[in-house]
């Protein structure tokens, strides 16, 4: 509740510093903030390339009459999101080290401005799938709704995990470049170049159901292909959301322990 009335008393001040921050990522380059956009498209294009073009991939499973670039897409943007918002929220405190030594500062919703800035490209992407669904003859459905839904998830799991790894990182500063480690990895571990129906029969397969991403691109893929909606995996749903409880109340803790000693360290 103290995180939610921060949240409020500063909303304008938050919001200033969130388009802010996307201005300064880009300033000095030519294409300013295109190259937020452009990066992710260039990505989708390759992987649709060498998966469709190069090794004549199709959606598998039960998206199988899907356009690979569609099946696709609904799992990169969601992780693009999520690799974005857990790499900025981790270096937030060292990025705005004149903030953070400021006593009358309220350095809580430094993450949160990461986030919001982040959310911008992510917007834009959702509906990028929307229109390309569309091109394809797939017309709008309710159910798509839900992507926004699951935009909330990530952003629930992003400050769970980022309050924890913000707060390390101040002490440990090999922290963001070991994040950027596993966020490789984990993308990998997560069903997104591949289904995860490919695992059935395997004994070891629950193990990526443990990976909290496993629900959200799941998630938007169950939406936005199979037109689902979300009380269909109810107890998917319940285990994420006690993860993110979880994950919250250590990343809450360790911050608060943390936090008086910042401002030394900086």
């Amino acid at each position: 509740m103290d995180f939610l009335r921060s949240l409020k008393k500063n909303k304008e001040l938050i919001w200033f510093l969130a388009k802010d921050d996307i201005k300064k990522r880009y300033a000095g380059s030519s294409l300013g903030i295109v190259w937020a956009f452009a990066q992710p498209l260039v990505t989708i294009t390759i992987y649709w390339f060498v998966f469709q073009i190069g090794l004549r991939s199709v959606a598998p499973g039960q998206y199988g009459d899907m356009p690979f670039l569609v099946w696709i897409m609904c799992g990169l943007i969601p992780w693009f999101f999520f690799s974005d918002g857990i790499n900025s929220v981790t270096s937030v405190f060292l990025e705005y080290s004149y903030l953070v030594k400021k006593v009358v500062f309220d350095i809580n919703i430094l993450p949160v401005i990461k986030i919001i800035s982040a959310m911008f490209v992510h917007i834009f992407f959702i509906f990028l799938i929307f229109i390309v669904m569309a091109l394809f003859g797939y017309m709008p459905s309710i159910c798509y709704i839900q992507a926004f839904y699951y935009s909330f998830c990530m952003i629930c799991l992003i400050l769970a995990i980022g309050y924890f790894t913000s707060s390390l990182s101040v002490f440990f500063r090999d922290l963001p470049q070991l994040v950027q480690v596993c966020l490789s990895a984990g993308m990998w571990l997560t069903p997104i170049m591949w289904a995860f129906d490919m695992l059935q029969g395997y004994w070891f397969s629950f193990i990526f159901k443990l990976n909290p991403m496993f629900y959200v691109v799941e998630g938007y893929r169950s939406a936005i292909l199979g037109h689902q909606w979300l009380f269909s995996n109810w107890k998917l749903t319940i285990y994420f959301w006690c993860v993110v409880v979880l994950l919250t109340l250590i990343g809450r803790n360790v911050f608060k322990k943390m936090k008086p000693h910042f401002a030394d360290v900086l």
